[in-house]
């Protein structure tokens, strides 16, 4: 296995041929097999090879790879597929594994271990990671479960080898199979060729199965083979092909529980419960909550606002860090991080206050909302301002407004518990629109300044019946 520095600009073919930029010697490799434009943004391009090019890649934000082709063989210029630090290129059936300078050590000073139940299961995770033996991570959804596994795999011999990040639950059963195991030419409708599965593409490196609890049964019994036999069958294949990879699970789910109920297999949970590891919540571990925070904010500037000095630190106020530590943080760590990307985005520059970190009160009822207050909208004159008048005068019945759908209650008779949800619909509604207004229609913009997601506001639109903004 050979290194080579890419320039920081241009273009590099990549090849069999001895005057190509990077020079691959295999027979499966095409002359002038690829193109490599190092823009930004990186991304690789077939130049018409025989045997063709994939890119093995990080499936948007989920913990899941897939094989790309590119170009499928044909030349196919202007189809080429972007690349990221970490992404494999298969050239035929050599590999060209794509590494950031220093990398590997910058991603070590992301792990933030304060707490000494952690410090625990790090210590002894960096024991057993030295071993082949599969290991089994345990613990709520964004404890931190793929940042434990990646440890775990930097600190093991196979830490130069391929790291596959695979989640059960993202992909469908008819698609894991063929992801996993890989087919052969003519499998099936539009297999015009032979396609390596993901578990061939981590030769010699640890294979990150998330969500295993979600393992379709079918799909349980192949992967047990392939753990006892080390080799896999692709789907329409005669002969099994040798792998050495190590897993390392993860699940949210009690295992335990799951094979007593028949939803997961006893002997595939004990082939992959080596050594196991429980992670605990982030609610007790109160003393990372702060390092977290300052981290994701630091990380979330720079993103912001590259090349400014005020990136490198964002003061987080002592109220806000009091408001991280009093919460419960039923999300963990993804929820940590998705609330002070959006407090650094609300702040814009300033110090980070309570005001900013918007967070939600659904794990604790009891506790006040901090969303961020909307301006009350200015009074509107009623069409009749005599008949409003009258009304409002000493010792009338004010009228108030019902939304529409919701029953008013009868005079004299306290709508208690029965009307608190009309109550609160009404509150959510009036709470959007004036949103809506105060960012001109600007949906992001809207479901920021609420703290909720866009598509969950596009949902609420379309519940309470409001005229979607159009956009200028």
């Amino acid at each position: 296995m050979s290194t080579r520095q890419l320039p920081g600009s241009g273009s590099v073919v990549l090849g069999r041929d001895e005057d190509a930029g990077i020079c691959v010697p295999d027979s499966s490799v095409s002359r002038r097999h690829a193109v490599l434009h190092l823009g930004p943004p990186l991304r690789i391009e077939d130049l018409g090879s025989s045997n063709g090019t994939r890119v093995r890649a990080r499936h948007c934000s989920a913990a899941t790879e897939r094989l790309i082709d590119v170009g499928k063989g044909t030349p196919a210029r202007g189809a080429a597929v972007e690349l990221s630090p970490g992404d494999v290129i298969y050239l035929g059936a050599a590999r060209v594994v794509l590494r950031q300078k220093g990398g590997e050590r910058d991603a070590g000073k992301d792990v933030i271990v304060k707490d000494d139940a952690m410090r625990a299961v790090y210590e002894l995770a960096q024991r057993v990671a030295n071993g082949p033996i599969n290991i089994l991570l345990l613990g709520e959804t964004g404890a931190g479960k793929e940042v434990l596994a990646e440890s775990i795999h930097r600190a093991s011999p196979r830490a130069s080898r391929p790291l596959l990040r695979l989640s059960c639950v993202a992909l469908s059963e008819s698609l894991l199979e063929s992801e996993l195991f890989g087919h052969e030419r003519g499998a099936f409708t539009g297999a015009v060729r032979a396609k390596p599965g993901l578990l061939e593409t981590a030769e010699g490196g640890t294979v990150f199965l998330d969500e295993i609890g979600e393992l379709p049964p079918s799909i349980q019994a192949k992967l047990l083979r392939v753990i006892e036999e080390r080799k896999v069958m692709r789907v329409g294949g005669l002969t099994p092909i040798k792998i050495d990879v190590r897993f390392v699970s993860a699940t949210h789910r009690d295992l335990e529980a799951e094979v007593s109920r028949g939803a997961f297999r006893q002997d595939l949970y004990f082939r992959l419960n080596g050594v196991t590891l429980s992670i605990p919540p982030l609610r007790e571990r109160p003393g990372e909550v702060a390092a977290l925070a300052q981290l994701f904010a630091e990380r979330t500037a720079k993103e912001l606002f590259p090349g400014e000095a005020s990136a490198a630190s964002v003061p987080i106020s002592p109220a806000a860090l009091a408001e991280l530590q009093r919460h419960s943080w039923p999300g963990n760590i993804r929820e940590l991080r998705n609330v002070i990307e959006r407090a650094v985005i609300l702040a814009n520059g300033a110090p980070i206050g309570p005001e900013h970190l918007l967070l939600s009160s659904l794990a604790d009822p009891t506790r006040p909302s901090h969303a961020m207050p909307l301006p009350a909208r200015p009074p509107q004159a009623p069409p009749n301002a005599s008949a409003a008048a009258s009304a409002s005068a000493p010792g009338s019945t004010i009228a108030r407004s019902v939304p529409d759908g919701a029953k008013s209650a009868p005079d004299g008779v306290d709508p208690g518990p029965t009307r608190l949800r009309d109550a609160m619909e009404a509150h959510e509604r009036e709470r959007i629109v004036q949103a809506l207004e105060q960012c001109m229609g600007n949906q992001t913009r809207a479901a920021a300044l609420l703290g909720i997601s866009r598509r969950t506001l596009v949902e609420r639109i379309r519940v309470y019946g409001l005229p979607r903004p159009r956009k200028a």
